[in-house]
């Protein structure tokens, strides 16, 4: 049940977040627009309820007990980022907005950039290490916490992995692609007088 109620949620965020922006930009209704994308959280409340309830009528606790208080985290962590970056791209090419500025490509403000994201990640493992963490002290016996345990540590290696991603950009920046090449070619000028002209061409 508690893998099934993922997935709806994961679906209704997507739903909820179309029918919000469908809302706000095609049919004008600005207001209906902002209900519908601030009943998001609202997904992540029901599923943290079910998962709590089911825990608490003696259900072993699972790897989807964990990968449900991962995906809360995750939300947590990207689920505003993502809306907000969708509402820039709708409000763009639906209401006639600025394009919404594209992430750095190079050097330092890329590296900045990717420390950012990280910091969403750690927040996403933060979240979850501690409903993992309230979950195991409220079963209590280690033996069926292990499960548990397990999720905590693959929380701890995402953050890991990711933040050694995001050292490489300021380890070893990212750098623009070198500028087009500068080729000659030699054009015949028309007269007959045998001359030839060199023109310098960007490639």
């Amino acid at each position: 049940m508690i893998v099934a109620l993922i997935v709806a949620c994961e679906v209704g965020f997507w739903v909820l977040l179309a029918l919000g922006l469908t809302a706000r930009y095609v049919l004008k209704w600005r207001r209906t627009g902002v209900v519908l994308l601030l009943c998001e959280p609202l997904l992540e409340l029901v599923l943290f309820t079910v998962t709590a309830i089911d825990l608490k009528n003696g259900a072993r606790p699972g790897w989807e007990h964990g990968l449900a208080a991962l995906y809360i985290g995750f939300t947590a962590g990207y689920g505003h980022y993502t809306v907000r970056r969708l509402d820039a791209h709708a409000a763009h090419r639906l209401a006639g907005a600025p394009r919404p500025p594209k992430p750095p490509g190079y050097g330092l403000p890329r590296a900045r950039h990717e420390a950012r994201l990280w910091l969403r990640t750690l927040l996403a493992a933060a979240v979850a290490l501690a409903l993992l963490q309230t979950a195991v002290w409220y079963v209590g016996t280690p033996s069926a916490t292990a499960p548990l345990r397990s999720w905590q540590w693959t929380a701890l290696r995402i953050t890991a992995i990711h933040g050694l991603i995001a050292l490489t950009y300021l380890l070893f920046p990212k750098k623009p692609r070198p500028g087009r090449s500068a080729r000659q070619r030699v054009v015949r000028r028309p007269g007959g007088d045998g001359r030839t002209l060199t023109r310098t061409l960007r490639m």
